[in-house]
């Protein structure tokens, strides 16, 4: 199987069986999304989504954000990872927001990485979720699914997958791909135990060849 033989399958499969793929954060606008996404960092999606109402609400924009303490802001945080570092990193990009982008969530990658605590991932992130551009975001799970089906090869960073994946990816496609490898990844292609005899990508998949492959030669040993 040639890698756009592969890209055509695991895409078609994805549309076949995912027609709606999007974020499990939830949000209602964009100043929403980027706090949801700054704390989703190395923390589960479920334990963000019962931490952010409580912040919304006696935070609901960026000028309210920004004129909060460390003292006040860091109780509603307290229970995600890493949350000395996420208590500064939302002050510091509510004021940020404030004073260089008029209250408004900029819509461009190079803008939003300027931001405190927004790297390329959270970029990606916002601006294919929010204004669906072309932009991949990749995150754990995006990068061992792809690794392991074979979308990407000897990718050993993040941007590296990346950029492999979008090349291979149809522009129009990408800010959904994101979402299909993600959730391939949080539900099927898990990371110590990947549920191999129900995935529908199978028969595409690299890691599942050796795998059978490595089987058969202990079943012959064996014998």
């Amino acid at each position: 199987m040639t890698i756009q033989q592969r890209y055509t399958f695991v895409i078609n499969w994805f549309q076949n069986h995912i027609p709606v793929a999007e974020t499990e954060l939830l949000y209602d606008n964009p100043y929403q999304l980027l706090v949801a996404v700054i704390l989703s960092a190395q923390c589960t999606d479920k334990r963000v989504n019962l931490t952010t109402p409580a912040i919304f609400q006696d935070y609901p924009s960026p000028e309210a954000l920004s004129k909060a303490s460390f003292e006040e802001l860091f109780p509603y945080i307290k229970s995600i990872s890493y949350p000395n570092n996420k208590t500064k990193h939302l002050i510091g990009m509510a004021n940020m927001l404030v004073k260089k982008f008029d209250g408004k969530v900029p819509l461009t990658v190079n803008e939003l990485v300027q931001l405190p605590g927004v790297g390329r991932k959270t970029a990606n992130v916002i601006t294919s979720v929010i204004d669906q551009q072309p932009n991949m975001a990749v995150d754990t799970h995006v990068f061992r699914v792809s690794a392991r089906i074979g979308l990407t090869h000897n990718a050993r960073t993040p941007l590296a997958a990346e950029k492999q994946l979008v090349r291979h990816i149809p522009q129009e496609l990408i800010h959904k791909a994101h979402h299909w490898l993600i959730l391939h990844g949080r539900y099927t292609c898990l990371a110590r135990n990947p549920k191999c005899d129900i995935c529908g990508l199978k028969s595409a998949c690299k890691y599942f060849s050796k795998k059978s492959e490595k089987k058969s030669r202990l079943h012959k040993d064996s014998l």
